[in-house]
């Protein structure tokens, strides 16, 4: 069912979020018109008369009190079931997900695939593909949501917060900033075009010929990183390679797993989590690299290939 007043519905989640909010304001619509008729009903019934009449005390049954206790909780574990389920399904994107950075700024969406595109105010995206968006805010906090696909993330400085959504229709679909972020909050604004994997494929061949792993390379030599996370563990640092996804062990005997979140603090703020064995030698990179460096960085750790079998791996 289409309702003009609604967005329109472009991705698999979409269906189900209205589905549940069409549920939600039935329930609110039949239970305000219900009380509503009762006041008014019980309002004339028991009307006092006369000044000198004395009502009469009522005491209903105990079915009725259970009644009344039973529908409304049942209605209530309803609305939590199934709002979970949407919650869980929106929260875990699946494996196979293609990968984009989003990195939010007064007052614009920066946005980088994994092949080297860049995009701002606009994002490009194959039809019927799964797409997870890993973001983080330069300065304040911003909220990535269009609303065809019934997505709304908040995006945070400091830290990063994912999403994912897959389009069903191919079309031009509106993107705003849902979290009011300073004067200029109704312009951070954009499009997202879902496209055909073969236009796509077109769209991104016109892009940058260098990918973000390759980007993240040459940034992990200009920054002297290679002499410290040396491939072979020799160095004064752990080395890099197999790191992404492992358990990491710390200092003072606690564990992380080394994902996005991880390995970006490790840049900014390397001093929060040393690794078990080693001191912490390694400078800050903040005020040295972007938002955009430090996604390039990530994908070239994310890229290094796995220890061999029956060895340790290594750590920040």
């Amino acid at each position: 069912m289409q309702i003009p007043l609604f967005p329109e519905q472009a991705s698999t989640i979409s269906t189900e979020v209205d589905q549940l909010l069409y549920f939600l304001v039935a329930v609110s619509v039949f239970f305000t018109v219900l009380i509503f008729a009762a006041i008014f009903y019980f309002a004339v019934k028991y009307r006092r008369r006369s000044e000198t009449e004395i009502p009469q005390h009522t005491h209903t049954g105990l079915t009725i009190e259970i009644v009344w206790t039973v529908i409304p909780f049942g209605l209530t574990m309803i609305m939590f079931t199934w709002g979970a389920s949407i919650f869980f399904k929106e929260s875990r994107p699946p494996d196979d997900a293609m990968q984009i950075y989003v990195v939010g700024k007064q007052w614009m969406w920066k946005l980088q695939h994994t092949e080297g595109q860049r995009e701002i105010n606009e994002l490009h995206i194959p039809v019927g593909r799964s797409v997870k968006l890993t973001m983080t805010s330069e300065d304040v906090i911003h909220s990535f949501y269009v609303p065809a696909f019934r997505t709304k993330q908040d995006v945070v400085p400091g830290r990063y917060t994912t999403t994912w959504f897959k389009a069903t229709k191919p079309g031009k679909y509106h993107l705003f900033c849902a979290e009011y972020c300073g004067t200029n909050h109704s312009a951070m604004i954009g499009w997202v075009y879902v496209m055909e994997p073969q236009d796509y494929q077109q769209w991104l061949a016109g892009g940058p010929k260098g990918s973000l792993v390759q980007a993240g390379a040459k940034l992990f030599e200009d920054l002297a990183c290679v002499n410290c996370h040396k491939e072979d563990g020799s160095g004064r640092c752990p080395s890099l390679k197999g790191l992404f996804g492992q358990t990491v062990l710390l200092t003072g005997g606690a564990t992380v797993e080394a994902d996005e979140a991880y390995v970006r603090e490790s840049i900014l703020d390397p001093a929060a989590k040393v690794v078990d064995g080693y001191q912490p030698l390694m400078p800050t990179f903040r005020g040295q690299v972007t938002e955009e460096d430090v996604v390039e960085l990530i994908e070239y750790v994310k890229s290094l290939a796995p220890k061999p079998t029956g060895e340790l791996p290594s750590q920040k």
